[in-house]
């Protein structure tokens, strides 16, 4: 994190997707600052003893919860994962084991980190993937003998002969990963009684063996796969492993959603019986606990956890106490009314406006939202949310789809279209006032 990242500025940078919930923005603020303050502590003594803030947000179905999350992850380019509780079971039960999530999470680390190589030595690497390139299409090609290589590397250049296929067989994999291959395949497919799987693993688990990696591709697909080989390369010669690690233990991020799915009013564990374990093994990780993974055993100990739920039917409260502990900051986030419907439309980057504008225009309609059109669709939003069940931003998403649905369908026109949006339009759409019998259709 870099040291100009200050909760203020991170909130800031939150406010560009998030509209309210002001409370919540600067929680995660200062928990993200207070990890990268710990960094820089020189006592490893008490370094060690310095452990997350986990944070429990509590609000309803769409106010923003996941959206915190996942925007402040982007913000410090954290490796994140979001798991759902009810999909967890403690061990015994069936369901998938909680140590899965770290697992995750070092997958997603990885990722991340071989796509910022990717990204780094691109301007570097790509002249000379695309000759090497050159050079197989060249010697593939009966008709091509007699062009020069030059050519045929400035038409790769400009894109035209993206299409064009070539057999390309990238550097195999180290006997010790095709060991690991198939000891995995093995693995899943003790674990899966389906022909189809079995087969789809039978055969990847032969090729892994053989170490065959031939494969026919278009061009503009051997470029990605020769440059993710290259940046494997990189990885490896700085010890990956080790990186990826460190950058879980350091900076992941996990966000817990339903947590409230897996607790029972009062505490009272009188109905799944799993549920009270799921919530001791999702404690063990959060305690801090060793993980083994494939980049080797991850300490969950200085990890930050995010936990949400709408607690419809219980309080936090009925968490198990122990639990409960391990966030000490709790969050309430509030109901979304009119005005914040606006702000969503008009204020945050990138709005959901602005995505159906630039769709459209690939089809040669321009839309065009008017203010008494934005309000009424604030209004109806509102008004659904409240008489029906609250789903909050999210059913903002299905109005404006009800309201461009046969544009959507229609689209595209003859000719250039232009449409506006305004209450009128609308209300062609929507009936001024809502029946109740006529607000079924909107239950999601």
């Amino acid at each position: 994190m870099e040291n100009n990242l200050t909760p203020k500025n991170i909130v800031d940078e939150l406010d560009k997707y998030i509209i309210s919930q002001d409370d919540a923005k600067k929680s995660v603020a200062i928990s993200l600052r207070n990890r990268y303050r710990r960094k820089l502590i020189k006592n490893e003594e008490l370094r060690k003893e310095i452990t997350p803030k986990n944070i429990l947000l509590v609000g309803a179905t769409g106010t923003g919860k996941t959206e915190i999350a996942r925007r402040l992850a982007e913000i410090v380019k954290a490796p994140f994962i979001k798991i759902e509780a009810t999909k967890y079971t403690e061990i015994g039960y069936v369901g998938r084991n909680v140590e899965s999530i770290i697992k995750d999470l070092t997958n997603n680390a990885y990722l991340k980190i071989l796509n910022e190589t990717l990204i780094e030595n691109k301007k570097e690497a790509l002249p000379i993937i695309i000759k090497k390139i050159a050079k197989i299409y060249k010697n593939q090609t009966e008709k091509l003998k007699d062009i020069l290589l030059e050519d045929i590397i400035e038409n790769i250049k400009d894109g035209k002969f993206d299409n064009k296929k070539i057999v390309v067989e990238p550097k195999k994999n180290r006997g010790k990963r095709n060991v690991l291959l198939s000891k995995l395949l093995l693995n899943m497919r003790e674990n899966n009684d389906t022909g189809e799987i079995r087969e789809v693993l039978d055969d990847a688990e032969e090729m892994a063996l053989q170490g065959s990696n031939k494969r026919k591709m278009k061009i503009s697909e051997a470029i990605d796969v020769l440059s993710e080989e290259l940046a494997k390369e990189i990885l490896e010669k700085k010890n990956i492993e080790k990186i990826v690690i460190d950058k879980v233990q350091e900076e992941g991020i996990v966000f817990i959603d339903e947590i409230d799915k897996i607790i029972e009013k009062g505490g009272n564990y009188t109905g799944e019986v799993s549920r009270q374990g799921v919530q001791r093994d999702i404690l063990s990780i959060i305690e801090g606990c060793v993980v083994e993974t494939k980049y080797g055993n991850v300490s969950t100990e200085h990890i930050l956890f995010i936990a949400a739920g709408s607690f419809t039917d219980s309080s936090p409260s009925d968490i198990m106490p122990e639990l409960q502990g391990r966030f000490p900051v709790t969050v309430k986030l509030k109901n979304l009314k009119k005005e914040d419907y606006i702000k969503i439309l008009t204020k945050v980057k990138y709005n959901i406006l602005v995505q159906y504008k630039e769709m459209l225009l690939s089809d040669d309609v321009e839309l065009e939202f008017t203010e008494s059109g934005i309000v009424k669709i604030a209004e109806i939003t509102d008004e659904l949310n409240n008489n029906i069940e609250n789903l909050g931003v999210r059913r903002l998403h299905s109005v404006i789809e009800e309201i461009l649905k046969n544009v959507m369908y229609e689209a595209p026109y003859k000719e250039k279209t232009k449409i506006i949006v305004d209450r009128k339009f609308i209300l062609e759409i929507f009936k001024e006032e809502f029946e109740v019998e006529d607000l079924n259709k909107y239950i999601i």
